[in-house]
């Protein structure tokens, strides 16, 4: 596969873990585990052992396209793949290849394999990421811009806090993922989850997985088995149990909507009408010599808008009837390795993107200036109501507004003359005593009025909240 419609993981360790190669190594490497901890437990000679591993070693000693081909007879590739396993192993060895397994033991601890080799760099481009963010988030933890809902200025915040917005998510999604990638288990049930041909094979009594076993019980085969991968000893066979599978779904999607929002918010604040960030190196255009295009939040946004629906697919999964679903299975493989390359390949993403991106304060300054001040206007209601009540308060100050819009005046200039107006009514409007009227009076002073419209001056606890968010590592 070229990954040439795929240039947000194209390149990326996710694409190296989850490559074909990569798959089939990874059902090799199974295979190999499963004979070195039969031997581990007295189930088969060390000798056999040494000889699968010796053939599972290189994936290219086997044909993937042709294994993909002859899948299509079994429904899945470990079929073909243990027929050639075995004949490229000694006549003596040959017994022992895949012994007591079914296909699902191997293609499932492959693909938790795949997850873990996958992971490791995804969670350390997590890292990096945050780390940036980090960075960013103090850097500004005092750069006033304009907060936006629904498109328009809301209330000015800060971009230290924004910073320390998508730093939280990225820490949510490593929280997430190396929680999964802590209990990814192997799967080792046989035919039908029972180990029955393992106590079989071995001429004793089948033995619950994580209880003490005699060497040679097929329950100390599963925890043999784990410790050959590195993996997690489950409770239970889990081929229709899918919890290993709908967690790492679950987390990668999460994963993916994460990046994606700081992504969506590069994005905005890049326009050339704002142009408060700008990514280190922009993206080109074939047409446009002057474009500077957002590519790295653009293919982060793309990852997280296909994710969920990814992650539908593995949770709809869960319903497997039987000891083995007939297609429930099957749709996950695909289905996972898109969630893995694209989660991987957006953290590649997300840390070149927060590493190089230019925050413009100058720019943000200058857009806290567009409304004339109205951008504070709840702070106005705010210190009115108190000597208006908060109806009237309101009212004025969406007068003011009015005014304001349309007359190209500032709010400070319209509700200066507003409150002189209702300071020369005679007598004195209802609600506005002798110290009402005072503060009213100092208010209508120029040097207040600038101080109260200073968008500024109105960021709340953006820094406290910033430096609460930075404490958390």
């Amino acid at each position: 596969m070229s990954g040439l419609f795929s240039p947000g993981w194209v390149g990326s360790a996710a694409e190296e873990a989850t490559g074909d190669h990569a798959l089939l190594q990874a059902l090799l490497d199974a295979e190999a585990a499963l004979t070195r901890a039969q031997a581990a437990v007295g189930l088969a000679p060390p000798e056999a052992a040494a000889a699968v591993a010796r053939a599972a070693s290189d994936a290219t000693r086997f044909d993937a396209r042709d294994l993909a081909l002859r899948a299509r007879e079994g429904g899945n590739p470990v079929i073909p793949l243990v027929a050639d396993l075995t004949a490229a192993v000694p006549a003596d060895a040959a017994p022992y290849v895949h012994r007591g397994a079914t296909s699902q033991d191997v293609l499932d601890t492959a693909l938790m394999l795949v997850a873990a080799r996958t992971l490791d760099p995804l969670l350390a481009d997590l890292s990096r990421t945050e780390r940036a963010l980090a960075r960013l988030a103090s850097r500004h933890r005092d750069t006033v811009m304009p907060g936006r809902t629904l498109t328009q200025h809301a209330v000015p915040t800060t971009f230290g806090l924004k910073a320390a917005g998508w730093r939280s998510l990225v820490l949510d999604a490593r929280d997430r993922l190396a929680g999964v990638r802590a209990a990814l288990p192997v799967q080792l049930g046989g035919a039908a989850g029972t180990l029955a041909a393992f106590g079989a094979y071995g001429g004793g009594e089948p033995a619950v997985p994580g209880e003490e076993h005699e060497q040679g019980a097929p329950g100390a085969l599963v925890a043999a088995f784990a410790r050959e991968l590195a993996l997690v000893e489950p409770l239970l066979p889990w081929h229709t149990l899918r919890t290993p599978v709908a967690d790492l779904a679950s987390a990668l999607a999460f994963t993916a909507g994460a990046l994606g929002k700081a992504a969506v918010d590069v994005a905005t604040l890049s326009r050339t009408e704002i142009g408060e960030l700008s990514e280190g190196s922009g993206g080109g255009s074939s047409a446009m010599p002057h474009k500077a295009n957002p590519v790295r939040a653009t293919l982060i946004a793309a990852a997280a808008r296909r994710a969920p629906a990814l992650a539908a697919t593995l949770l709809g999964s869960l319903a497997a009837e039987d000891e083995r679903p007939a297609g429930a299975w099957h749709a996950e493989w695909e289905p996972l390795r898109d969630l893995l390359r694209l989660a991987g390949g957006a953290a590649r993403d997300a840390a070149e993107l927060a590493e190089g991106l230019r925050v413009h304060p100058g720019v943000m300054r200058e857009h806290l200036g567009l409304t004339g001040g109205l951008i504070v206007s709840e702070r106005l209601v705010a210190t009115l109501s108190p000597l208006l009540g908060r109806a009237r308060a309101k009212e004025l100050v969406g007068e003011a507004a009015r005014r304001t819009r349309a007359e190209g005046h500032t709010l400070a200039e319209v509700i200066g003359k507003m409150l002189g107006e209702i300071l020369a009514e005679e007598p004195a409007p209802e609600g506005t005593g002798l110290s009402a009227r005072a503060a009213l009076a100092a208010l209508c002073a120029p040097s207040s009025l600038s101080e109260l419209t200073d968008p500024a001056r109105y960021t709340g606890s953006a820094g406290t909240l910033t430096d609460r968010a930075l404490e958390r590592r």
